[in-house]
């Protein structure tokens, strides 16, 4: 039996008043984030819960348009924090060290849980983009060299091309069954119809929205 969104409400609401725990709505995260244009309905009452346009679920911001503008923003003020602390912190000048932070400190802000929020506008690819950008500019001797330049000498790839790894990593463990994870609720296995091709060829489908087609598994569709 399956039960939609009200009745789960419905549900919560009778074993609270039962077990006589209130719901805390003043806390940041009791409120209420709606998808698409439909209201919620529900039969109870939520008029005392706000309603957001965006919400922190797991570390990741969850936008009511499922953009991942919000979260970008957000984390990419962090990020440069986090750079400029390292670089007016440090004593040490050394290349080699500061590089080391970055790669410990901040890298790991910028790229967790990517795969679920991914950018694909060239606005929020470049916002991400600059922060690495402005670093490796402020490194000592590299003031000058234009920032293509920059990763050759400091061995460094793109942040895109980055999670472009991320995503290839995580395509290839839910395939092969290396995490806990139904490759069919992410992936369409695409028909062979010739000799040629592999056997893990995976069909891209289309979509309607550039949201749902910018996702990383099939159920957005």
């Amino acid at each position: 039996m399956q039960l939609n969104c009200s009745m789960l409400l419905n549900l919560l609401s009778v074993w609270a008043q039962i077990w006589q725990l209130s719901v805390s709505i003043d806390r940041p995260k009791c409120c209420i984030l709606t998808f698409g244009s439909k209201p919620l309905s529900a039969p109870v009452d939520f008029s005392i819960v706000g309603n957001v346009l965006s919400c922190r679920d797991l570390g990741v911001v969850v936008s009511h348009d499922l953009k991942p503008t919000s979260h970008i923003r957000q984390t990419v003020a962090k990020a440069h924090q986090r750079a400029n602390a390292i670089l007016s912190s440090f004593v040490s000048r050394d290349t080699e060290v500061l590089l080391r932070a970055f790669t410990v400190y901040v890298l790991p802000l910028l790229e967790y849980n990517s795969v679920v929020w991914s950018p694909q506008t060239k606005q929020d690819i470049e916002c991400i983009e600059q922060v690495q950008r402005r670093f490796t500019k402020r490194l000592p001797g590299l003031n000058s060299y234009s920032y293509e330049s920059r990763l050759q000498l400091l061995n460094l790839a793109t942040l895109e091309l980055r999670r472009l790894h991320i995503d290839l990593v995580w395509c290839y463990k839910i395939v092969f069954g290396v995490v806990d994870v139904n490759p069919n609720d992410f992936f369409k296995q695409a028909s062979l119809n010739n000799t040629r091709g592999l056997m893990y060829k995976l069909y891209k489908q289309r979509h309607h929205t550039n949201v749902a087609a910018s996702f990383f598994c099939k159920s957005s569709n």
